[in-house]
């Protein structure tokens, strides 16, 4: 089956509601291609290798949680962007991105998406809050910090890296990508541990010195499961061909 380009992103911008966020670029259709979409290529950034995927599958769009056109970075459209787009207007498919509105989608955000994978169940959305970014959950029996980690590693097949902490771990706390910023809203929960995507030179700091675990569990690993459980969402919906395509960062 196939649907129109405008219904496709009709359907996300409705569903994901990106006029609601402050982003730090824009969400929805970044380059337009095919009017008629009969095949939807997923996977977390817009990369040249994933491009060239999408080609191969022969795909009208492209579906990614770290699209283009970022705030601060240069308007010009030279060099590294300049191959990526022209591959795109060549190849006739549209490019199609969510980022905030991705993560914190309360189906299919990245961090719902996590807490599924890791196997928690978040805490009902605080109404002070109702576009949340950071989750919590209450495990089910407390763990220490290398129990964690070692779940944290098998279910993403990515070795987390670890700041310790002196206590057990009952609440946790995680924001996917680079979200370390957001450590003293889990401070702020009461979580004895925080996990996200990315790690700074002071978040080392901010976990000793407050005595909560952190874990640095990685920007492309946190966050290839929103984008997943999109394209699943579509598919089911509209009948589509849709295929995730996973291109590996270690980041």
């Amino acid at each position: 089956m196939s649907i129109s380009l405008t219904q496709l992103t009709s359907h996300l911008n409705e569903l994901l509601k990106p006029s609601r966020f402050d982003d730090y670029c824009p969400n929805g259709l970044q380059v337009e291609g095919s009017i008629a979409v009969n095949k939807i290529v997923t996977g977390v950034t817009a990369s040249q290798e994933l491009i060239e995927s999408a080609i191969n599958r022969e795909a009208d769009a492209l579906l990614v949680h770290h699209g283009y056109f970022w705030r601060g970075e240069p308007a010009v459209i030279t060099g590294m962007k300049r191959k990526r787009i022209q591959l795109l207007l060549e190849n006739n498919i549209s490019l199609l991105a969510y980022h905030l509105p991705l993560d914190a989608h309360l189906e299919l955000g990245n961090n719902v998406q996590l807490a599924k994978i890791l196997g928690w169940h978040p805490e009902p959305v605080d109404k002070k809050h109702p576009i949340p970014l950071v989750r919590s959950a209450i495990l089910e029996n407390a763990i220490d910090g290398t129990s964690l980690s070692q779940h944290i590693e098998s279910s993403l097949a990515r070795k987390p890296l670890h700041i310790t902490a002196d206590r057990e771990i009952k609440k946790v706390a995680w924001c996917t990508g680079a979200a370390q910023s957001y450590f003293v809203d889990a401070l702020e929960l009461g979580a004895d541990a925080f996990i996200s995507g990315e790690i700074s030179e002071a978040t080392t700091h901010i976990a000793r010195e407050h005595n909560v675990h952190y874990f640095s569990a990685g920007h492309h690993a946190t966050e290839r499961y929103g984008v997943k459980a999109l394209g699943e969402h579509l598919a089911e919906k509209f009948d589509i061909n849709i295929e995730f395509v996973d291109i590996d960062n270690p980041v």
